[in-house]
């Protein structure tokens, strides 16, 4: 459907591709990998005809449709969440297309009571879903997707993920995932070396086929070279003799008629570096005691208590709305806890790393300036290292902050995190808007790193990698497990690793008391009251829920009313007719000022019960 052949791109004087060449079938459904900068979004430029091959051609299907979902900063008309999730279409298509856009919009975790919101008032994450539900809607013959994840929740990632194993395209994608790409691609195409090389297989079978074709090429370029120089030795030794001069012109020649084997070109080497390590604390490190908390009239948490220890590293997992994130902030005094008490340990530096930093970048530095300016004032040359390894190259480390996205942002907070590191390293998705090198930039910098670490992440390589031990939390109720992922998955019976994430595990089978953390509620078999408490739990949660989403409709209903009685009255007072009637100007005028506190006050209510959704949702 799909054809590039011989394709060469220049950029800044730069050569991106050079001579190549590929197919994209229908149906397949491919992964685009390769370090940052190597050229995967000029890739989609030409695929799209947005960009021209500096040689060769790319060749499509007659009629061929694409759809393509940038990684950010899609725009975004004047139109509701469900009419963007279904295209502006015509009357007739909206009715066929209404029931499917719904159903996707559920599926990436709208409401239905934001199928009627004005997609413009969305935040910029839930934007791209609204546009990545439009796309699926649509069902192009060929999907470009360039890090569809990095907007999504777990759960609502679960769902994308089996929904596209159905999809009837094709799909082309770039994605730093290797859990997403290995559960859908039955082939990987990798840019490196101004080359796009295609493996059959998922990511792990590319890794494989990858290792044991550069072993093949090394011990191909071993054995000419050995051969090359056997015979350059012997025509070196006897070209002088008179003898034998013929016979080493013609070992010569032999040299020259040889088809070269080009030797392996490296990877690009990880970086190494060393970051300032943090004081020692105390063995008990932060310590939850008869800790409840909830939202509103939904209880989270009732009696917790809960200990860290100096050296944990503990990943947090469990169904969505169980309260991991809430667990996370109340560990890192985000949230105030409504009894009982939280107490930090001995010599205690706490660091909390949310998925968006901006609020503690100052907007007026430039990105080096701000990888700098840390009470452990690090050095240039390591703070360009570390910037590069967390994609920031070249003239990058000079550009305010106020003008990086929120992925640059949150990278940047990241980087100064690991320059200044606490010794209680709290992380909530610490590898969203991260490529693979950086993920394990990330990996190898906590691998050195002499602190404590509690985290959350839907990243199952970095989970294997850095979690040593795991915290299942289901309806406020902790049960740890004293050893690493795979033990966690082994005890559990998993039926696959990103599943497990956010399994409730209601049939796992009991622990024994070595594995219990002490003084954890629900930690063991559960008895008839705890099973009884968390159905109430559910219950009272639901509720709330429910009765928040009909205040925020209300508000949005009265706020309509508001906004179009507002315009009317702007409209009458323009009218000349209106201002020649002295009374009723004044009374429309008189109108329109007490309308504007109105809308505001409505305002700010929707914001608060949007807010307070929004918290819930992410218990």
């Amino acid at each position: 459907m799909l054809s590039v052949h011989q394709v060469s791109k220049t950029y800044a004087g730069r050569t991106l591709f050079s001579g190549v060449s590929f197919h994209i079938n229908r149906g397949e459904k491919i992964g685009l990998i390769g370090p940052n900068g190597a050229g995967k979004s000029t890739l989609f430029s030409l695929l799209l005809r947005e960009s021209t091959p500096d040689d060769g051609q790319v060749t499509m299907e007659k009629g061929l449709n694409f759809g393509f979902l940038p990684q950010e900063s899609a725009p975004v008309d004047d139109v509701t969440v469900l009419q963007l999730a279904t295209g502006h279409v015509d009357e007739h298509s909206r009715w066929e297309l209404e029931p499917k856009a719904k159903r996707i919009l559920k599926g990436l975790a709208f409401r239905e009571s934001d199928f009627e919101r004005n997609a413009r008032t969305l935040s910029g994450g839930w934007v791209m879903r609204a546009h990545l539900a439009r796309l699926l809607v649509q069902e192009p013959d060929l999907l470009l997707l360039d890090e569809p994840t990095n907007h999504l929740d777990l759960e609502s990632l679960l769902w994308f993920q089996e929904y596209l194993t159905t999809y009837p395209g094709a799909i082309l994608m770039i994605s730093h995932d290797r859990e997403f790409l290995n559960a859908l691609c039955d082939a990987i195409l990798e840019i490196a070396h101004s080359k796009v090389i295609r493996y059959r297989g998922n990511y792990d079978d590319y890794l494989r086929e990858k290792a044991a074709r550069e072993e093949q090429m090394q011990s191909a370029f071993e054995n000419q070279q050995r051969e090359i120089a056997k015979l350059q030795q012997w025509a070196d030794r006897f070209k002088a003799k008179a003898n034998f001069a013929s016979r080493a012109q013609d070992k010569l020649k032999m040299i020259d008629r040889m088809e070269r084997v080009d030797a392996p070109q490296q990877a690009a080497k990880q970086v190494k570096f060393r970051f300032p390590q943090p004081p020692r604390s105390g063995q008990r490190v932060l310590t939850l005691k008869g800790l409840a908390f909830g939202y509103g009239q939904t209880p989270v948490y009732d009696g917790l208590d809960f200990e860290i220890e100096r050296g944990q590293r503990l990943v947090l997992v469990g169904p969505n709305g169980a309260g991991k994130s809430t667990l996370l902030k109340l560990l890192a005094g985000a949230l105030t806890p409504q009894a009982g008490k939280r107490e930090l340990g001995h010599n205690v530096k706490l660091g909390y790393f949310a998925q968006y930093r901006g609020d503690v970048l100052n907007m007026r530095h430039t990105v080096l300036q701000s990888a700098m300016d840390l009470p452990s004032r690090p050095g240039e040359q390591l703070a360009r290292t570390l910037l590069g390894s967390f994609l920031f190259h070249g003239d990058d480390v000079f550009k305010p902050v106020g003008v990086l996205s929120g992925g640059e942002k949150s990278r940047l907070a990241l980087v100064r995190l690991l320059l200044d590191p606490p010794n209680l390293l709290l992380m909530d998705e610490p590898t969203t808007h991260l490529d693979m090198g950086s993920i394990d930039a990330l990996i190898q910098a906590l691998e050195d790193y002499e602190g404590t670490l509690v985290f959350i992440s839907h990243d199952v390589h970095f989970i294997r990698a850095m979690a040593r031990s795991v915290l299942h939390i289901a309806a406020g109720v902790l049960t740890p497990y004293a050893g690493d992922y795979q033990y966690y998955l082994d005890k559990t019976k998993a039926s696959s690793a990103r599943e497990a994430l956010t399994a409730s595990l209601t049939n796992h089978q009991p622990l024994s008391s070595s594995e219990m953390n002490k003084g954890s509620p629900g930690a063991g078999g559960k008895t008839k009251e705890q099973k009884r408490a968390e159905a109430e739990a559910r219950n009272a949660r639901s509720k709330a829920r429910k009765e928040l989403e009909q205040k925020v409709t209300h508000i949005e209903q009265s706020l309509a009313l508001l906004e179009k009685r507002k315009l009317e009255l702007v409209d009458l007072l323009q009218d000349g007719a209106t201002y020649a009637d002295a009374v009723k100007f004044r009374a429309l005028s008189e109108e329109l000022e007490q309308i504007e506190p109105k809308i505001a006050k409505e305002t700010t209510a929707w914001e608060q019960a949007t807010e307070a959704l929004e918290a819930m949702a992410a218990v």
